[in-house]
């Protein structure tokens, strides 16, 4: 979780130091993979007991906005790409 956690600002640090649109979004969607993954990691610490709900109920809604925000920040960059 640490790898996967950490890597999402990682990528989207470099995002914003993009070569190009294609780049930016390329970028975004690798940092959307890791959130995917880190939000997978969250919930079996979850399952197996090894956080309590009171952290994982700090903790998911957090990762769940972050998946929705890079969700829209790729879709929107996509949509200005492909219109002009």
């Amino acid at each position: 979780m640490l790898k996967s956690g950490t890597a999402i600002g990682a990528l989207i640090r470099e995002a914003q130091q993009a070569e190009s649109r294609a780049d930016f979004i390329h970028k975004l969607s690798i940092a959307l993979k890791e959130a995917n993954e880190t939000e997978y990691w969250i919930d079996l610490l979850y399952q197996s007991q090894l956080i309590e709900k009171k952290g994982y109920e700090s903790i998911k809604p957090d990762i769940v906005e972050l998946l929705k925000l890079l969700t829209s920040i790729i879709k929107s960059t996509k949509n200005r790409r492909d219109n002009g």
